[in-house]
Order: C-alpha cells, then structure tokens, then sequence
C-alpha cells in the first residue's frame, strides 16, 4: 500500500510465471488470464516495450486490447521508449549492489541521460553491466547470470523515482499518465 496525495493506493502486480500462466505472451492473452481470477481492479496499469514502434503505436494496441478483453475497465499503458531495462541502467551505485559487489571499480560505461532511451538492446546491456560489475568468472558468473530476472526485478523494485529516470520523456508520459488516471 502507498500514499498518493490524500489517497491509498494498493499496487499489486501478478507474477503470471508463479501463476503457471507463462504461456501468456499477448496483452490479450494476459488480460483473459487475469481476469479469470476475479479480483477487482480500480485501474490496469499494462507495461509494453516500445521497441521499433512509437509509444502511440503501442498505446493504441494496450487500447485495442482492454477494449476487446475487459471493456469498461480503466488502463494506462507504460512505454519505456525501448525496453523498461533503460530505465534501470542510469543508478550505478544500485547496478553495483544488486551485481553483489558494491565497492567495485571496474568502469561500467553507462550512458547517461536521455542516452539511455537511444541504447540499442537496453536488456543485454543491463546484463552484461551486472555481469561486469559483478566481477565474476567461471561457474560463479555463469550461476550470477542465470539470476538476470532476479536481478532485473530488484532494480526495478529500488528505482529512484526522483532519480535520473525522472528527467527521461517516457517516464515523464508515464507519470503524467499514471496521474490523470488517478
């Protein structure tokens, strides 16, 4: 639960591996699935990458889909420019900690700024980024490098919302979104 302004919010956010519905690959597909458990929503927030569409592009097909699948039902869509990953390579302090080795020094190149929405494969970048910082080798970088969704997730869970990513367009639209739905 959090606090926005004078309201209490409950995030929750269904880990669809955890619930064996792994398979579901579309917003469709997961809409449906989701809704099998139903639980009411106030609103649904729907992440997809932009990749090589514009953020209308994928807006309009977040639209398209709760339409068809759960009319009615208010939505927002979150569209990191490429992949949500971008996000998570401007705290390097936070990189080094979640890589397991905080005091490293090796020099990890991270872009910076607006640069980050311009990266090619953000999600490759971030892996090897762990994996250099991590400052393994062998078999324990192997087994550090099978963790990748972990470690993606608690950077994701330790984002500084008044970080760098604060100043990116697409958390900007994200955010301005997110309160006009509010």
């Amino acid at each position: 639960m959090a606090a926005l302004g004078n309201r209490s919010i409950t995030v929750t956010a269904p880990d669809l591996d955890r619930l064996r519905l792994s398979k579901c690959h579309s917003i469709p597909e997961k809409l449906r699935a989701l809704r099998k458990f139903d639980d009411e929503y106030d609103l649904i927030i729907v992440h997809r990458d932009a990749d090589r569409f514009s953020p209308g592009e994928r807006k309009e097909e977040v639209a398209k889909a709760v339409a068809a699948e759960w009319p009615g039902c208010p939505h927002i869509a979150v569209i990191p420019v490429r992949m949500l990953e971008a996000w998570l390579l401007l705290d390097e302090e936070q990189i080094r900690q979640v890589a397991e080795n905080p005091n490293g020094r090796v020099k990890l190149n991270l872009p910076k700024g607006e640069a980050v929405e311009r990266v090619a494969d953000p999600k490759k970048l971030l892996k090897d980024t762990l994996a250099l910082a991590s400052g393994y080798t062998g078999r324990r970088l192997d087994s550090f490098q099978k963790r990748f969704p972990r470690h993606r997730h608690k950077l994701l869970e330790r984002l500084d919302l008044n970080g760098p990513v604060k100043q990116l367009p697409s958390w900007q639209a994200f955010i301005n979104d997110l309160k006009a739905a509010l």
